[in-house]
């Protein structure tokens, strides 16, 4: 059996404002030509399908024309939801898109129940574990003391592993949205969690083939059996030298037996550029990027009046401009000292600047306000700049 693992589509997600759509329509034709090419039987997507939970009625165009595209192409689609989705919606006639080849895994309930699927060697179990908030679902799985993702992780695996077993040892595929302990985040993903709590180790998937992971933006091997694909388009000007690719995995009669990386076609590239107006509109140095997203500093003296638009004369794609002056700027020194820092960190600071160390306690209320206002954000559909400490620190 042939697999590919893709992930993290984030189907209607912006870029500093811009749409998206048609690139992430474009990523799912390359998708769905590889599955011809290389005669794959099975796509899996692991988790962040939509960019959230109620996506647009674009969004849901090119994501139901992406799943006909790979089913036309000969592969069976199995997905979960991830923290971005919302299970109950994508999960909406998940029993009926079963019957054309599309597996949906959004719920508790069902991740203890495969989906089988045969090739000459027999059948293979494909496992989906959605996106579980462990508040939301630790008294489900069994364990309510619960409260970090490994711990639920490790309850929902437990089942997993029972009916493996039960099953005589049958070839298994886990579907995962989780951040594996070793694995890096790239920055235009949104923190699971708060303050170190979303981490599971690689441990909780022992005893499977495979393990399909989605959350991280890139490609990444954590163990032989436990992958990232991270994915199909950057989403942030800090993957600009990322290579997207998805993962093509081959099963034999024991098992896993290979798995080979495959590179992604390039929909359009990311550049930041640096120097003043004129020097970026004029210098042939900067032609191969005009037909790329643009993120630029301009180190004018003075201000250039009507930059954006000036610059878009050239750069078509340029989505963000600052502006960093040769003799600096008062504001930049304290926006240099927290990049890169947790909110919550940067809280910590702030509180130990103004009153004294804050306790452990006070620290767990202003994560608990720092998730709460970010999640509202997400719930009014409000995007939340990924290249932004704030981005990283706490849970969409």
């Amino acid at each position: 059996m042939r697999i590919l693992h893709t992930s993290d589509w984030h189907i209607g997600r912006t870029f500093h404002g811009v749409d998206l759509l048609a690139d992430q329509a474009a990523c799912l034709d390359a998708i769905a030509e590889l599955v011809t090419a290389h005669d794959v039987d099975v796509v899996v997507v692991p988790g962040d399908v939509y960019d959230r939970s109620i996506p647009g009625a674009d969004a849901i165009v090119v994501c139901n024309n992406g799943f006909e595209a790979i089913r036309a192409a000969g592969a069976v689609i199995v997905a979960t939801s991830g923290n971005h989705d919302s299970p109950a919606r994508l999960g909406a006639g998940a029993r009926f898109a079963a019957a054309g080849g599309l597996h949906l895994f959004t719920t508790v309930a069902g991740v203890d129940r495969p989906v089988l699927l045969s090739d000459e060697h027999g059948e293979v179990a494909f496992y989906g574990l959605p996106y579980l908030e462990p508040e939301l679902t630790r008294v489900e799985l069994g364990v309510p003391q619960a409260r970090s993702h490994a711990e639920i992780v490790d309850a929902a695996m437990a089942r997993v592993r029972a009916d493996i077993a039960a099953r005589d040892g049958i070839r298994s595929v886990v579907l995962a949205h989780a951040f594996v302990s070793g694995a890096a985040a790239t920055g235009s993903e949104r923190s699971i969690s708060v303050g170190g709590v979303e981490t599971v180790p690689a441990a909780c998937f022992d005893g499977v083939d495979y393990v399909a992971l989605g959350h991280l933006h890139s490609p990444q091997t954590v163990t032989s059996r436990v992958r990232y694909s991270g994915s199909p388009l950057p989403y942030s000007f800090g993957e600009r030298s990322h290579r997207k690719a998805v993962w093509l995995i081959d099963f034999d009669e024991s098992g896993l037996q290979s798995v080979q990386r495959i590179d992604l076609p390039l929909v359009r590239g990311l550049s930041r550029l640096n120097g003043t107006l004129d020097e970026l509109l004029e210098s042939a140095a900067y032609a191969a990027c005009e037909s790329h997203y643009i993120s630029a500093v301009l180190t004018d003296e003075v201000r250039p009046v009507d930059a954006m638009r000036r610059l878009q004369t050239r750069f078509p794609h340029a989505v963000h401009i600052e502006w960093q002056p040769p003799g600096g700027r008062p504001d930049l020194a304290y926006r240099e000292r927290v990049e890169g820092r947790s909110d919550l960190d940067i809280a910590r600071n702030f509180l130990t600047d103004v009153h004294t160390e804050p306790s452990e306690a006070e620290l767990g209320w202003v994560a608990q306000a720092l998730a709460a206002a970010v999640r509202e954000k997400a719930d009014r559909g409000v995007d939340i700049d990924s290249d932004s400490p704030a981005a990283l620190a706490v849970p969409a």
